[in-house]
């Protein structure tokens, strides 16, 4: 059989196959890749970002792509044919398979388990579908002796679907072990099964193609060989995983490994006798190689577990190489295929096919050497800086095919519509693959590189390496007294070794003998104690119970060590290894190191603070690893090192002698007897302000009056207000009140310190109107406390039993003591530390507001920024009246909405937006309210009316 470009056959109708570039099969895995790039470069701003990047890759790109190419070459080797109907059942799997990973990856993005089971199932059932598919071609074709391929693909399809199930219940959680257990066997299916034996069957034909050369015979009978091995290893392995036998898991990857080599020693042959040399045989050349050393280095660590049945340890193993399975095996192997394929599926004759091969194989060498060294460098001892520097080069390297690839479209096009312009070229070798005839092919390749430009090209790639390495010296000289292992001696896994160890102070740490054992708890957001001081090269070992009646916690450190999940209950002991600096640890589970959930290690050396800049380490789980999104971490790029944020707990309760900010709505003044309008005439004095904004975290804020927000003032349409501001600050300020309608000109001006401003209006609309200093930047001010609400009733507004008032605002939090952080207030990026409703974090958690069962209870709320939005919920209740910026927009106010008429649940606000919602409480209990922006509301943006049957 000629293996020169694997055609798909005609169909019955004898219509031509169609060629070219297909959106359906093409593009998805092109948008995958994208995002994948994507998601590298903002991989801090974003969610679950390792699980997220391997996933795009491996879920995303990788299987989109095994399920075109299986059918292709399935169609091709078994000499088939391929009805219009075949062709629409491949396309609806295709949606199927990338709709439901879209749906995975938002289910498991924003921790919707439903969801990503509904994904899961799309994605199992469209690979399902096409093993079928696969099963029918198979049984349907003659004899061929290109079957054993097939029957891969076919092995490959039923790993898959087991490995989504397992996928959706860990999104669900599973306490540890179990978590390992199940994550690991997970792995294993959909690496080693689906990708893995869907791979290295395809190289049995593909391999020896690429490279211009004959199929040898001992590669199909080794094939035959190695497909049972291979299936029963990772069968072995993943059962063994699920059952908690970790020797088995070991056996079973052992098994894998020999099954690999006696399938890889015809395609190494072939290699020798013909070396690779185009980009599409070197990438996937390279991929091999990383896929042994990475199957090898897991089977080894595993092995080393298993003894003590460690699973802590082979997790953290297994995390640290799941990224080089990745970008070392998956994403080259992808690029190596698609640099072959997509000229094949271009060539309308010679000519196109040379254009299209020139063009995708541009500096072949250069990619390569540049891209998988880069990834060498990352695999090693490095600095942060130095390992972030080299993942740009490898994410350039690999993403330049994407330029190249449009590039070869378009050379293709202009080749067929102009053949005369490649007349001139090099003579096209000859194809011979899989004991062709030696005939012209279509995919003969412009030409054997010269020496000097291929050794111009390796050299250039080294030499894009080494300059990585330098920039990210130079950007942090430090890194060539540090270890990558931020402040933990020993070898690049965690192991002591005995020698100096290099931390974040720079210089050598000798180890001195002694171990220091600590025993901490983990409960309410928390680690008690959650700091521990050691002397430099103290061994540091940890005792770690979940004592939570609730949640699941662990504990990982920057170093890459992990206690791995403990449930309610349970105990570990985490070795964290030989000190030579402070480091950080915290809780991996979604949202709990953002709670304050962190342990900090100092030494008695220590003159800086504990860096936690290296989280990629091995131990971060690739679904739960949100290191690099919150607070409780010092000098992170999300906050500066003296920022006030490390000192914020949303969990901690307000001291005892606390007073909470009154929220009840201040009441009417009585109206003159004679008709004439209320004037309500009020000094606001401004002065600058130590206030406690939350349990420990105090900032120095400007304020009207000596609060904030500000006073709330409360009158009827026609009232008259004459405000006369004193301006005691440091700066100059000013008052902009929304509730009037006048020329800012005057009333609104900035008067400097010591002077004084009398604004007057008359309020001639109803709302709950916002007023805040109008002085340049009005974000700056606005975020420093200078706002506050108005209150302008309707002239029909109902009575109620009980009215409040809450104003919602963010904090951008300074140095404790300080002024808020101005700079990323005007950001205009939303990173709030710190969002609270009346200006105290929580403070309505800690003193609930009041209510009796079958009152009918009012909120007034205004959300005053001054950047973020609110949605405001109350949990158990539902809004039976809504008034929102100046108008009903449920019930009126002659009732509120009938129970059949509907309700409403929240009310949206942007800044400066705001209105009242009413309802009644159906019964004693204690009922949160929120901002349903549930980050703000974990932020500190909550409080609890506590409802009884009588008045407390």
């Amino acid at each position: 059989m000629t293996m020169r470009s694997l055609p798909i056959a005609r169909a019955d109708s004898a219509r031509p196959t169609r060629r070219g570039f297909q959106p359906m099969r093409d593009l998805p895995a092109v948008i995958w890749l994208l995002l994948a790039v994507v998601a590298t470069v903002v991989h801090q701003w974003i969610p679950a970002p390792r699980w997220l990047m391997l996933h795009v890759v491996f879920l995303g790109a990788i299987s989109h792509s095994i399920v075109v190419w299986s059918q292709h070459f399935a169609v091709a080797l078994l000499h088939a044919q391929i009805t219009d109907a075949q062709r629409r059942h491949q396309t609806q799997r295709l949606v199927a398979l990338n709709v439901g990973t879209v749906i995975v990856v938002v289910g498991v993005v924003g921790s919707w388990w439903p969801v990503t089971a509904i994904g899961a199932t799309a994605v199992g059932g469209a690979v399902l579908w096409h093993g079928v598919s696969l099963w029918l071609r198979l049984r349907s074709a003659l004899g061929t002796r290109f079957a054993s391929t097939v029957r891969f693909y076919l092995a490959a399809a039923v790993f898959l679907p087991v490995g989504a199930v397992l996928g959706t219940m860990l999104s669900h959680g599973f306490a540890d072990p179990t978590h390992a257990q199940v994550k690991l066997s997970h792995a294993l299916m959909n690496v080693l099964g689906w990708m893995g034996l869907t791979i290295v069957g395809t190289l049995i034909t593909l391999w020896p193609t690429m490279l211009r050369t004959k199929l040898r015979d001992d590669s199909l009978p080794a094939a035959t060989r190695a497909l049972p091995v291979l299936v029963g290893g990772v069968t072995v392995a993943a059962v063994g995983s699920l059952l908690g036998w970790l020797w088995v898991v070991g056996a079973g990857l052992v098994v894998y490994v020999a099954g690999l080599v006696i399938l890889e020693i015809p395609l190494v042959r072939t290699g020798w006798v013909k070396k690779p040399s185009s980009f599409a045989a070197l990438s996937v050349a390279a991929s091999q190689l990383w896929l042994v050393g990475a199957l090898v280095y897991l089977t080894v660590w595993v092995l080393r577990a298993a003894p003590q049945d460690d699973w802590a340890l082979a997790h953290t193993h297994f995390s640290w190489i799941s990224p080089f399975l990745a970008a070392g095996v998956a994403v080259p192997v992808l690029l190596g295929a698609l640099s072959y394929l997509i000229p094949v599926s271009l060539s309308r004759g010679p000519a196109s096919a040379r254009a299209a091969n020139a063009a995708i194989d541009r500096g072949a060498w250069f990619r390569i050497t540049a891209g998988h060294g880069a990834l060498l460098v990352c695999a090693l001892p490095v600095p942060s800086i130095v390992r972030v520097a080299a993942s740009l080069v490898y994410v350039a390297a690999m993403g330049a095919f994407l330029v190249l690839m449009v590039q070869a479209i378009r050379a293709a096009r202009h080749a067929h519509a102009d053949p005369t312009a490649h007349l001139a070229s090099p003579a096209a070798p000859t194809s011979s693959a899989a004991g062709g005839t030696g005939r012209p092919g279509p995919m003969a390749p412009h030409g054997e590189r010269p020496r000097g430009q291929v050794a111009g090209q390796a050299a250039s790639g080294v030499v894009a390496v080494v300059v990585a390495v330098v920039l990210g010296v130079i950007a942090d000289p430090s890194a060539l007294g540090s270890g990558a292992l931020g402040g933990v001696a020993g070898d690049r896994w965690g192991v002591s070794t005995g020698a100096p160890a290099s931390g974040a102070l720079g210089g050598e740490v000798h180890p001195t003998g002694d171990t220091v054992t600590i025993d901490v708890d983990a409960r309410d957001m928390r680690f008690t104690p959650d700091t521990v001081t050691v002397d430099p090269g103290d061994r540091l070992v940890i005792n770690l119970t979940n004592t939570d009646p609730t949640d699941v916690h662990d504990l990982v450190f920057a170093n890459g060590v992990s206690s791995g999940r403990l449930a309610t209950g349970d105990s570990t002991t985490v070795d964290v290894g030989v000190i030579s600096g402070p480091m950080d640890g915290w809780c991996s589970i979604i949202g709990h190191r953002q709670m304050g959930m962190v342990f900090t290690v100092t030494t008695t050396s220590d003159t800086t603070e504990p860096n936690a800049s290296d989280t990629s380490e091995p131990g971060s789980d690739p679904g739960t690893d949100h290191s690099t999104m919150g607070h409780g971490t010092t000098g992170t790029d999300n906050e500066p090192a003296d920022s006030a944020a490390t000192d914020f707990d949303p969990m901690a309760t307000p001291p005892t002698d606390f007073t909470a900010r009154d929220a009840v709505l201040p009441p009417l003044p009585a109206a003159p007897s004679d008709g004439s309008p209320t004037v309500h005439r009020e000094t606001f004095e401004i002065v600058e302000k130590d206030i406690e904004v939350a349990p420990g975290v105090t900032q120095r804020l400007w304020t009207f009056n000596g609060v904030a927000p500000g006073p709330t003032l409360h009158g009827r349409v026609g009232d008259i207000f004459e405000i006369t501001l004193v301006n005691n600050g440091s700066m100059g300020h000013s008052i902009d009140f929304h509730a009037s309608n006048l020329a800012p000109d005057t009333p609104m001006r900035t008067i400097p310190p010591g002077e004084t401003l009398v604004y007057r209006f008359t309020a001639e609309r109803a709302g709950i109107w916002m007023y805040h200093c109008g002085t340049m930047p009005m974000t700056a001010h606005i975020a420093n406390g200078m706002a506050g609400a108005v209150i302008i009733e309707p002239d029909d507004l109902p009575e109620v039993d009980r009215s409040y008032v809450l104003t919602q605002s963010e904090f951008y939090l300074g140095p404790q003591g300080g002024t808020v952080d101005v700079d990323r207030a005007l950001s205009g990026g939303h990173a709030a530390d710190m969002v609270a409703f009346n200006g105290y974090a929580n403070q309505y958690v800690a003193h609930p507001l009041t209510a009796v069962t079958g009152e009918r209870v009012r909120i007034w709320v205004l959300d005053i920024g001054p950047n973020k939005p609110s949605s405001f919920h109350i949990v158990g209740g539902q809004f039976d009246r809504v008034w929102f910026e100046g108008q009903y927009i449920l019930g009126s106010a002659s009732g509120p909405a009938h129970g059949t008429t509907g309700g409403s649940q929240a009310l949206g606000m942007h800044a400066a937006q705001g209105g009242f919602v009413e309802l009644t409480f159906p019964e004693a209990g204690h009922y949160p309210f929120v901002t349903h922006i549930m980050a703000d509301a974990e932020r500190g943006a909550r409080g609890i009316v506590h409802v009884t049957e009588s008045t407390p």
